[in-house]
């Protein structure tokens, strides 16, 4: 219990040093093999390296990191969209209302717990959320489509959940226009 308490404080240290003083969600979760643990929910992190776009024409050359197409984070064995990835979907479907001949890659991805299947379905389910989310604000789904990568091409390969978390997102690739 003692050992359990500690483990505790030291992933919520970590994530408080992490998210410069953020306050964190405490949530009881499933692992990959089933057991429970604790994980702090961190908030969304910033993308290292920005959109990845072809660079053919000048609207595409346009979107790079200024672009406002920012990646959305999902929590441990979750395809809902957060709270926090609202108000940067909101400014996507802006940015996409302005342009409104891009086409746009909803990029599902998971971290590397749990099976190649399941990690599969939950990055397609992200990837479909996102989506949904997006039709909602008057992105025509015509321009969206879907691609699930599960744990495949992670942005962090580090085995914590610091990491784990910059992994479980949806990230967006300009496709056409």
């Amino acid at each position: 219990m003692k050992r359990g308490v500690l483990i505790l404080i030291g992933v919520l240290a970590l994530g408080s040093l992490i998210s410069f003083g953020c306050a964190k969600k405490v949530e009881t979760a499933k692992d990959a093999k089933g057991a429970d643990e604790k994980v702090a929910s961190a908030p969304a992190p910033s993308p290292d390296s920005g959109s990845q776009v072809k660079a053919e024409s000048p609207m595409v050359k346009e979107l790079g990191s200024a672009s406002g197409l920012n990646d959305v984070y999902f929590d441990f064995d979750k395809s809902a969209v957060r709270d926090d990835s609202k108000s940067v979907l909101q400014a996507d479907a802006k940015w996409l209302n302005s342009n409104s001949k891009a086409k746009i890659k909803i990029e599902g991805h998971a971290d590397e717990r749990g099976t190649n299947e399941y990690n599969i379905a939950l990055a397609e389910k992200r990837a479909q959320a996102v989506k949904k989310y997006l039709s909602t604000l008057g992105v025509k789904s015509d321009r969206l489509s879907t691609i699930s990568y599960g744990e495949e091409k992670p942005q962090c390969k580090e085995q914590n959940e610091g990491c784990w978390q910059k992994n479980r997102r949806a990230h967006f690739t300009v496709v056409g226009q």
